[in-house]
């Protein structure tokens, strides 16, 4: 596994270290569990994992060309790092109930199949190459999308120190 996501993991299991699985499911009103933030970081692992696969299944990269928008929030999220406040997860990183004892594992695994992917999709299609598009980013080479998760995992991670009294 790469750097980025590597850190990623670390920072992950950090996060939950020593929690059980009822300071995982609890949550202040209105807001996920750190469950919760587990099954959402999980279906994002998921979708770049299947969105990768289809790249290296169809042989081709299939990124479309970014936006000055695309290009301008990339800068702030993947290069500065900063992930801002107040946006809506997407319907398909919506948690739907996933166990509280499932959760860790499936986000290990999907980490591990990332780095797999996106190291594969950088041997076949070139490091500098866009491979496909982040919903509100535009289109990402391998190494942006391990960025991108690295940062948004670090995001969440604060997040679930607070909902179970680490942060």
């Amino acid at each position: 596994m790469d750097s980025h996501l590597e850190r990623l993991r670390q920072e992950l299991e950090d996060a939950i270290e020593g929690a059980g699985s009822s300071a995982l499911a609890q949550a202040p009103a209105g807001k996920w569990s750190a469950a919760q933030i587990l099954e959402h970081l999980f279906l994002t692992y998921k979708g770049t994992n299947q969105g990768v696969a289809k790249c290296l299944e169809r042989g081709t990269p299939l990124a479309t060309r970014s936006t000055l928008k695309h290009r301008m929030a990339t800068l702030l999220v993947v290069n500065f790092g900063y992930i801002p406040s107040g946006r809506k997860a997407p319907e398909r990183s919506t948690p739907r109930g996933m166990p509280v004892n499932e959760v860790p594992r499936a986000v290990a695994t999907e980490l591990e199949r990332m780095g797999l992917g996106l190291n594969e999709c950088e041997r076949k299609f070139g490091a500098g190459t866009k491979i496909m598009d982040h919903p509100f980013l535009g289109s990402l080479t391998a190494g942006q999308w391990r960025k991108f998760h690295l940062v948004h995992g670090r995001h969440h991670a604060r997040q679930i120190r607070e909902r179970i009294g680490k942060g």
